[in-house]
């Protein structure tokens, strides 16, 4: 009789030296993402519009993630669940990787894989996030439609981006962000 080996069920995960890879976030990481929140958004963080949305829905932990390089936090990115115009899907962030890490990947990393992961579950339809078209839209974010979207409190509609796997609905996007339905 051949007994298999117990290693053949454990899969093996290598990280190469260097290059970052994303983890499920801990509560072990809730003092890394505080500090790193505040050196990526200052004392006036606090204040944005994607601050407050969290103030009214929470995120969802099981889409919270860490970027590690070598073992050590370099990133994170949380997700909300929202509505908009009674269509389920999710606000990203704040996404931020600690300035010692920049410009390797991480934060790109970071949006592809928690977009990746919502949008598997079968529950929302987009990921909306604030920022920079030149960063994500060639990620596959689109900008949506100046206004349409009500957000509590002021945002720049020039960085409203939508993902979506359905090519229009970050066009149709229309209404006020509100709980997931």
């Amino acid at each position: 009789m051949t007994v298999p080996l117990a290693s053949a069920a454990v899969p093996i995960v290598t990280h190469l030296p260097g290059i970052p890879y994303v983890r499920l976030a801990t509560p072990a990481d809730d003092a890394f993402v505080e500090e790193l929140h505040a050196i990526a958004f200052g004392p006036g963080r606090f204040a944005r519009t994607a601050f407050r949305v969290r103030e009214r829905f929470p995120i969802d932990p099981t889409l919270s993630l860490i970027a590690e390089v070598d073992g050590m936090p370099c990133g994170s990115v949380w997700m909300t669940p929202i509505s908009v115009g009674d269509v389920n899907g999710y606000l990203l962030g704040p996404l931020a990787t600690h300035p010692d890490f920049r410009k390797r990947g991480a934060g790109k990393l970071l949006a592809r894989e928690v977009t990746a992961n919502a949008l598997a579950r079968g529950e929302g339809r987009f990921v909306l996030l604030v920022g920079d078209q030149d960063y994500y839209c060639p990620l596959g974010w689109r900008l949506t439609t100046r206004g349409a979207i009500v957000f509590p409190g002021p945002v720049d509609y020039d960085r409203v981006l939508a993902y979506a796997p359905e090519p229009d609905l970050a066009l149709a996007l229309a209404g006020p962000i509100a709980a997931f339905r």
